[in-house]
């Protein structure tokens, strides 16, 4: 009775598996399409003339002998000195994962263990906090980094950044450890941890899951922000997303919009293999305060 009752009508199954393939063909549609124009030249890709020009590369063929080229790479990262950007992407996203997780988890555990009252007002200023558009935090800092002419150098983004994601790595990492059981602690110090051992040797791996997702979104957060980097760093400390904008701002310059189109890709492959690489641990953080105990 219930094998029959679980039993679906195969054109439902039909129906199901072809909406999903329609629907993950459009949402990937236009990283798919960039990521083929990056390999021709602009005047296929953005031809006004026919569109199966992008498709088929009939003046790339010309121009360079074949359907496809990588010019667009090479001049992004030899020519205009890509490879910077990404090395500097790099650093940023290091240096504030780790400040941001290392502050996070302690500053969590602290305040979901804390029976004081002010540990309520200590989040609600944080969220206000994270609340506000970074723009404006942004605008108060830029007087006290001129004066101390600390504008323009990495370092000064990473304490941006840190400030600016500090709040939402608080609330969610206070969030994991107050669905972790209060009774692990207090097990660990009967058998002889005091509070940090029982946090570092306890705690910690139950909610490794928990760690891995808000580690992930203060990478995305540093990795992907623009405002920030693009007031406080100078042109030759630019991170990725800054230095796509500059070529997309000298359009007038020949192939400067195929090295943006390059730079794009290159840019979102690597968020979509740390996605796939750690899509478990994700899962596992996103779901692990809807079960407490």
């Amino acid at each position: 009775m219930s094998t029959i009752g679980q039993r679906q009508p195969v054109s439902l199954r039909l129906f199901a598996i072809g909406f999903l393939a329609f629907w993950m063909l459009i949402a990937a549609f236009p990283f798919l399409w960039t990521l083929w124009g990056s390999f021709k030249v602009e005047g296929d890709f953005f031809s006004k003339a026919n569109w199966a020009n992008a498709v088929f590369g009939v003046l790339t063929q010309s121009e360079t002998g074949g359907t496809f080229t990588g010019t667009g790479y090479e001049g992004a990262w030899v020519q205009e000195q890509f490879w910077r950007a990404a090395f500097n992407t790099t650093l940023v996203c290091l240096f504030v994962v780790t400040i941001s997780l290392t502050l996070g988890t302690l500053g969590g555990y602290a305040l979901s263990r804390s029976t004081e009252r002010y540990t309520f007002w200590l989040l609600i200023i944080a969220l206000i906090f994270r609340a506000m558009p970074p723009i404006t935090l942004v605008s108060g800092y830029l007087p006290v980094f001129f004066e101390w002419n600390l504008w323009g150098h990495l370092p000064t983004a990473i304490i941006v950044l840190v400030a600016i994601n500090q709040p939402f790595t608080l609330w969610m990492l206070h969030s994991f450890f107050k669905n972790i059981p209060q009774d692990l602690d207090e097990s660990a110090m009967v058998d002889g941890c005091n509070r940090f051992q029982a946090f570092r040797r306890v705690i910690i791996p139950v909610m490794w899951p928990g760690v891995i997702t808000t580690g992930l979104f203060s990478f995305l957060l540093a990795y992907n922000d623009f405002a920030v980097t693009a007031m406080i760093l100078s042109k030759e400390n630019q991170t990725m997303v800054p230095k796509i904008a500059s070529f997309l701002g000298t359009t007038q310059t020949k192939g400067n919009v195929m090295f943006a189109v390059a730079s794009v890709v290159s840019a979102t492959a690597p968020l979509f293999m740390l996605i796939m690489f750690f899509q478990r641990q994700i899962v596992s953080g996103l779901t692990a305060g809807a079960v407490k105990g």
